[in-house]
């Protein structure tokens, strides 16, 4: 990736010259929710004309997203999306096309439950809901928990003793009083020896397999296409992005992205309701 914090903004430094080549990037990997979804939770026409044009032109478009693959599923059927993706933090290398999981790593629950009562330990109890592992897990809501974004995704409430009684992939926590960053530091600061810990959205603090990240399920997927990190742009909003937006060899964050992700971009497009993606795409790429 470039230098962080550098954010080109001439013509005389664009992605373009940096690389050359027939094509600027032969990969483009954009983040869902807050990233090429807008508030309306649609992706804009323009964003569809820039990434069609891409493709058309021989580059590939990957989505990486925080987001299961049966939570991403509608999006993708909506837009006619058949490609590889990568879901779950990283967890799940889905081919959307054959709705088929090429990869799934799952969470220890008993290393889990450990990380929680450490993390209860230090600021109190938790609210709590687990993602199931598979392409039909459910998201099992404890007593309390609120999904804070999607709202006609399906969360299914349970009391907290059900929570492990199947295989996970991840586990979000909430807290009645810290707000999302105080609550993903203090949980980092913890449990961060034991299981990892991004935030990802609006109230949505998650916690992970140890080690994983969009980059490592990024750097498989694009393996399977043939692509390298210095032949990918990525669009991101969140600190979930940070690493995929470092492992790639260009990274862009929108404008409404945390200051965390801000911080490392090389660039800083305008905001998902402004078509942050194909701004960035049609300057990149010289679309017409």
């Amino acid at each position: 990736m470039s230098t962080p914090g550098h954010r080109p903004d001439s013509s005389s430094d664009t992605p373009a010259d940096i690389l050359g080549g027939d094509l600027p990037y032969r990969l483009v990997a954009t983040d869902l929710d807050g990233t090429l979804l807008n508030t309306a939770e649609t992706v804009s026409a323009r964003n569809l004309a820039a990434l069609a044009a891409v493709t058309a032109a021989g580059a590939r478009h990957i989505i990486v997203t925080g987001r299961s693959a049966g939570w991403a599923r509608p999006v993708f059927d909506e837009i006619g999306y058949t490609g590889l993706a990568v879901c779950g933090q990283g967890a799940q290398v889905y081919d959307a096309g054959a709705h088929k999981l090429l990869t799934s790593l799952t969470l220890d629950r008993q290393l889990a439950a450990v990380a929680l009562a450490k993390i209860e330990a230090e600021i109190g109890p938790l609210v709590v809901a687990a993602n199931q592992d598979g392409l039909d897990g459910e998201v099992l809501a404890g007593p309390g928990y609120r999904l804070k974004i999607g709202s006609d995704l399906p969360v299914t409430q349970v009391a907290a003793d059900r929570l492990f009684d199947a295989p996970i992939s991840k586990l979000y926590i909430q807290h009645p009083e810290l707000d999302d960053d105080a609550l993903a530091e203090t949980a980092h600061r913890v449990a961060g020896a034991l299981v990892g810990v991004t935030l990802a959205g609006p109230g949505i603090v998650e916690i992970l397999p140890l080690g994983l990240t969009k980059a490592t399920g990024l750097a498989i997927a694009a393996r399977r296409l043939g692509a390298r990190a210095a032949q990918t742009i990525a669009f991101g909003d969140m600190p979930n992005d940070i690493p995929m937006l470092n492992w790639a060899g260009y990274g862009v964050a929108m404008a409404n992205a945390h200051e965390n992700l801000r911080a490392v971009a090389d660039e800083i497009t305008v905001s998902n309701d402004e078509d942050g993606v194909a701004v960035v795409l049609e300057r990149v790429f010289g679309l017409g």
